[in-house]
């Protein structure tokens, strides 16, 4: 099964010049979205992990049932003002824009060792503040996990530091 075919581009979306990788195509065929969730998985299974953290919102999707797959607990990272409690938080750029993500604090201990998952690697600067705020807890990152890489927009690069898989590079 090629999962790739199952992902289609929107153009101009958000705005003019951005092609949007939609991935709503793949998770509404659970064939496919099952293989995706079992491929991630396989690389994971003799790997030592205690979390599997997911960045709001695609990253839930393939984070949550991964985090089952593996017998993990999941703990999500969200946007700003959407978690209770005491949290940490931090500010990035994006490809189009900025933004605000907040981790609970009790969410992980010193050693910690976390899979962080999301749909889509792209200039990489979502990931890396998520990154950064797991890090100021004391959790160590196992690796980084994506659903799907856009090779050209360069990642990598920022994420260099760590290890990084994709299930499709485009």
């Amino acid at each position: 099964m090629n999962l790739a075919d199952k992902i289609r581009t929107i153009p101009d979306f958000p705005k003019e010049g951005i092609q949007f990788k939609d991935i709503t195509t793949l998770l509404k065929d659970p064939e496919s979205y099952q293989e995706a969730i079992n491929q991630i998985a396989q690389r994971y299974q003799e790997v030592e992990i205690d979390y599997v953290v997911g960045i709001e919102a695609r990253g839930f999707l393939v984070g949550s049932p991964l985090a089952l797959e593996l017998n993990k607990g999941f703990i999500p990272v969200r946007k700003q003002g959407k978690l209770p409690g005491d949290i940490i938080k931090t500010e990035y750029d994006l490809e189009y824009g900025s933004n605000t993500l907040e981790l609970h604090k009790d969410a992980i201990e010193d050693g910690d060792k976390i899979l962080v998952v999301d749909d889509l690697l792209a200039t990489g600067g979502t990931v890396k503040a998520t990154l950064d705020l797991i890090e100021e807890l004391g959790g160590e990152v196992v690796e980084v996990a994506f659903l799907m890489e856009l090779a050209n927009l360069d990642g990598r690069e920022r994420l260099k530091d760590y290890e990084v898989f994709s299930l499709i590079i485009d």
